[in-house]
This record gives structure tokens, C-alpha cells and sequence, in this order.
């Protein structure tokens, strides 16, 4: 086998994505795919290295890394020789070969539309956004947007739409991942949609779909602060409040595949009312629209009804910054509230790390000092410490790289299954 001369490439310069699952931490994985994902977790690692990390023998790492490369999932590279003495045989590590595959995230919102393509390893090629007017769409102006976003997005990256090996799209809503179905979303009129199938007939590629909360999730667990974490929880808040939840290295879902509603936990029973039309929710009083609501109410802004909710919302910040006593009191009510549905993520699951994201995340009346300390006298006394709260304002591209690894790992485990076939012939 030839080697790829990528010196360059060696060491810190490429870097790995996806989850960092301890050795034997999950037996039911074929060898196979614990290797594969070690390598892309990795960057770029050595057969003795990756042998001695998973606790099998060099002999098996040798042989089914050689049916990878076969395959084409991953290569040789060759590291720089000692700088100094120049002498030494060059030493050879394993990466995932990036230019294989090819694969598209989207984040569909009610405010724009993002966009990214990253190659097989999981490295950036490009990314866009298309601005949208806000409330629902129908079905064809939905297809009719993400068609045109996706073909933006490969004209940047210099492919076509053919190029790509699958797409994720990430909506705002109840979404059904393996069935591929929206059950309900604010950006829709229309539910349910088998909107997986819909896309695919209409992009001629396979798609992937899921709730946006679960693909931030996603992305903190490939690119992000949770790779080497086995159980933690990203809250998100932006036009609704969502969760996503690893446990156990794995996203979880649910039996249905519809869990983790945060946002519909009861906070205050027959409360304000909610868009899901129940009340007391948490959503109907930490979101955008119940921000909106009651800034609208208590500072008498009758007259800025017409106003859109974004703008609504960033007057409301000017004048608590400003020190408008009322302004501050509609978010110290909202953190409270927010404080109330943290420590029960706390108490019901005990995660190691919870982080906060979204676009209101720049509120930062939201997870002020005093809102941190009232979820911790929400929460059960054990005399164990409670999990750290980081706060990751990254923007809707974070959502896209989501959408992202939800395709990419769609499409390697495909492709594993197919290469174990291919194998047992």
C-alpha cells in the first residue's frame, strides 16, 4: 500500500471528531466500528497505539485496518522524520481518509436558515445562511428553501449537489429521528410531515432529520466540550426551550424517540399558556415570545406590537442594561424559572456537565450569579457537589455541524455494516 505523503497533516495538525469512548465501555459494538470510530476520535493515531488503547491484539487492529483502507474509510499517513537528526524510519499512523465522503448539516429556524458541508473527517468546507421571515411555511416553501440553501452552500464549497453522501437537518419541534417524520414545528403549518422522505425525493440524497436541541447535543459530543464525557445535557433557548441528552456516549431519545421536552415540563400549574396550548410550561415563561409577552405587559409597549419579536427582545436588554428596574425583574423572573427546570435535569439525571446554549444565551440575566444560586438550593442536598453549567453562545452554525454529524455518522455506520458484509463473503 502506498503512503500519503501528508507530513503536514501529522501530529496536532489533524484533528479528530466524534465521541471519545473509553475501551470497553461498549462490548455490543462490532470490533470493527470501535476501531473506525477510534481513528476519526483520534485525528491521527498509530496500529499499536489503537491496539493497545481498545485491548485487543495487533494482529486483528492490522487486519481490519487493512480491509478499511481497502475500503477506502481510511489511510496511511506518514509523519515528519525527527527534525533535528533527520534519520529514523518514518513513523505511520491511521486517519480517516477526508475526501471519501462528503456530507451536508442544516438547521432550519424561524429567524434564518444555516448550512455547512464538511468532508468525511468532519473538517469545515463551507457553510451559509438565508435570512426568513418569521412564522410557519408550508411544505413546499420549506423544500423550496432548504433546495436553495443546500445548492448555495455546494456552489461554495466548489461540488455539487451530487457530491454529497447524505444530508441532516435539524427543526425546531417534535421529530421523530428514525422514522423521519416532523410531528409538530413552529416553522411548519403542516403535521405531521414525513419530511426525510420528502427531502430525499426532492435533493435526490439521502436525509436525516432530527429535533435541533438533540443536534446541538450532537455537535458538543463531536466538536465540542462533551467528546470525553459519557452522560451530559445541553439546554438550549431561543424562540421555544429544548434539551438534548447523552447518556452513556449515546444520544438519548426516548421510546418513541420524542423525550427530552424540557421546555413542556409543568413550572406553574394552570400558568401562562404555552404554544403547545397547555399551561404552566417552562417554555411559556423562559422563551422569546414569553419574554415578549410580558416586556409588552409590564413597560406599557402596546404601541411596538407590530414589532418583531427579535427587536422586542433587544429593546427589553437595552433598558435592563440601562437599569430599568422592570425590565431586570421580567429576567430575573425568567433565570427563576430557568433555575426550577435546571435542577430538576439535576435531580433526574445527575449529568457531569450541563451547558447552556442558544441565542438568548447573550442575556446573561438568564444565568446570572443569583439564578445559579437559587438552582442550587432547588436541588437535592447529597453532599456531592452539582454539575458545572457552561454557557456556549456559538450560534446557529453550531446547530448546522449538528445536523452534520448526524449524516456523517449515518453514513459511516452504512458503510461499516456494508464492509462487515462485503467481509463475511
Amino acid at each position: 500500500m502506498a503512503l500519503i505523503q501528508a507530513a503536514h497533516e501529522a501530529g496536532e495538525g489533524r484533528r479528530g471528531v466524534g465521541p471519545l469512548i473509553p475501551p470497553l465501555s461498549d462490548m455490543l459494538r462490532p470490533l470493527r466500528q470501535q476501531i473506525f470510530e477510534r481513528v476519526r476520535a483520534a485525528g491521527l493515531i498509530p496500529r499499536v497505539q489503537l491496539a493497545k488503547e481498545l485491548g485487543v491484539s495487533p494482529a486483528s487492529v492490522t487486519t481490519i485496518t487493512s480491509e478499511l483502507i481497502e475500503s477506502g474509510l481510511i489511510e496511511e499517513v506518514t509523519a515528519a522524520r525527527d527534525a533535528e537528526t533527520g534519520r529514523g524510519r518514518p513513523a505511520v499512523a491511521l486517519g480517516v481518509r477526508a475526501e471519501a465522503h462528503r456530507v451536508a448539516g442544516m438547521k432550519i429556524s424561524d429567524r434564518e436558515h444555516t448550512a455547512v458541508i464538511v468532508d468525511f473527517a468532519g473538517k469545515l468546507i463551507a457553510d451559509d445562511a438565508i435570512p426568513r421571515k418569521p412564522g410557519p411555511m408550508t411544505l413546499p416553501e420549506l423544500m423550496q428553501s432548504i433546495q436553495s440553501l443546500l445548492d448555495r452552500v455546494c456552489v461554495k464549497a466548489g461540488i455539487s449537489r451530487a457530491d454529497l453522501s447524505a444530508v441532516g437537518i435539524g427543526f425546531p419541534g417534535v421529530v421523530d429521528s428514525q422514522e423521519g417524520e416532523v410531528l409538530r414545528a413552529s416553522v411548519l403549518n403542516d403535521r405531521p410531515v414525513p419530511l426525510a422522505a420528502e427531502a430525499s425525493a426532492r435533493l435526490g440524497l439521502p436525509v436525516w432529520i432530527d429535533n435541533d436541541a438533540n443536534l446541538v447535543a450532537l455537535a458538543e459530543q463531536w466538536f465540542g466540550a462533551g467528546r470525553g464525557l459519557s452522560d451530559f445535557a445541553v439546554v438550549t433557548i431561543e424562540h421555544g426551550v429544548g434539551m438534548g441528552f447523552v447518556m452513556n456516549h449515546r444520544l438519548y431519545r426516548g421510546t418513541h424517540r420524542v423525550g427530552m421536552e424540557l421546555g413542556h415540563i409543568k413550572v406553574q400549574l394552570d400558568g401562562a399558556l404555552c404554544r403547545c396550548g397547555q399551561r404552566g410550561c417552562l417554555e411559556a415563561y423562559v422563551a422569546d415570545y414569553a419574554l415578549a409577552r410580558e416586556a409588552t405587559t409590564a413597560l406599557n409597549w402596546g404601541h411596538k406590537e407590530g414589532q418583531s419579536i427579535g427587536t422586542l427582545l433587544e429593546s427589553l436588554y437595552d433598558h435592563a442594561k440601562a437599569g430599568n428596574a422592570t425590565a431586570r425583574s421580567i429576567f430575573r423572573r425568567a433565570g427563576r424559572y430557568l433555575a426550577v427546570g435546571l435542577s430538576n435535569v439535576v435531580n433526574l439525571f445527575d449529568p457531569s456537565l450541563i451547558i447552556l446554549s442558544g441565542e438568548r444565551m447573550r442575556y446573561d440575566y438568564l444565568y446570572a450569579a443569583e439564578t445559579l444560586g437559587e438552582m442550587d438550593n432547588l436541588v437535592i442536598t447529597t453532599g456531592r457537589p452539582r454539575p458545572p453549567i457552561e454557557i456556549h453562545a456559538w450560534g446557529d452554525l453550531l446547530w448546522a455541524h449538528g445536523a452534520a454529524a448526524l449524516a456523517l455518522s449515518a453514513v459511516s455506520e452504512s458503510l461499516l455494516a456494508l464492509n462487515r458484509e462485503i467481509a463475511a463473503q
